[in-house]
C-alpha cells in the first residue's frame, strides 16, 4: 500500500522513549512539527488536542509513518551520543514573527555543546534588550531537543528556566558536554 494512502496526508506522532522520559513527535507532509517532553497519556492527549485545534485536523498515532521514521532514528541516534545535529525537515506553521526569528537563529547558530545567553541571543537577531521576548520565544518553542533551546542560559552562568523543567534541561546539557554528568 502506498504509505501517502496509508497515513493521508495529515498529521502523524508518535511517542518515543529517551534518556529525558518519552517525547511525542508530531509531523506533517512538511516536516517535524513539533515534540513534547513527558508525553504521559496526558500530557500527550493536551498536546494532540491543541494541534487538532490549531491545525483543523486530528493528528493520527502512526509510528511507523515514513513522515516520523528519520525523525526517530535521529532522536535515537542523539541520545545514544551518536548524532550531534538533526537533520530535518521542520515545520515552522505553529509559530511565526519574533519567536520563529529567533528560533530559527537559535537551530542555526548554537551548536551542540555550546550555549547561549538570553540577551546575546536577543542581540543575534537585532533585538538587543530583548532578552526576556527570547525567553518567552524559549518557552513557546514547539519543537525542542531540534531547535534546543535548551541551549539558551542566564547571563551570570544561571542555567534558566526550561519548558521540559530544569532536570531535563540539565540531562540535555549534561548529554552535550556542557554541565558534568549527575552523580545520581
Amino acid at each position: 500500500m502506498d504509505s501517502h494512502a496509508e497515513y493521508g496526508q495529515g498529521v502523524v506522532w508518535a511517542v518515543v522513549g529517551t534518556d529525558i522520559g518519552p517525547l511525542m513527535l508530531a509531523a506533517s507532509p512538511e516536516g517535524l512539527l513539533n515534540v513534547v517532553f513527558h508525553a504521559t497519556d496526558a500530557v500527550r492527549d493536551k498536546a494532540l488536542a491543541r494541534l487538532a485545534e490549531r491545525l483543523g485536523t486530528e493528528p493520527v498515532e502512526a509510528p511507523g509513518s515514513p513522515l516520523l521514521a528519520e525523525a526517530i532514528r535521529q532522536f535515537e541516534a542523539y541520545f545514544s551520543g551518536k548524532r550531534q545535529t538533526f537533520e530535518l525537515p521542520l515545520d515552522w506553521s505553529l509559530i511565526s514573527g519574533f519567536n520563529r526569528q529567533v528560533l530559527r537563529e537559535l537551530a542555526s547558530g548554537v551548536p551542540y555543546g555550546a550555549v547561549v545567553g538570553y540577551g546575546d541571543l536577543a542581540q543575534r537577531v537585532g533585538q538587543p534588550g530583548a532578552a526576556q521576548a527570547v525567553g518567552a520565544a524559549m518557552g513557546s518553542n514547539p519543537l525542542p531537543v531540534v531547535v534546543p533551546c535548551h541551549r539558551v542560559v542566564e547571563r551570570d552562568g544561571g542555567i534558566g528556566g526550561f519548558g521540559g523543567g530544569l532536570e531535563t534541561k540539565r540531562k540535555l546539557l549534561a548529554l552535550e558536554g556542557v554541565l558534568p554528568e549527575p552523580l545520581f
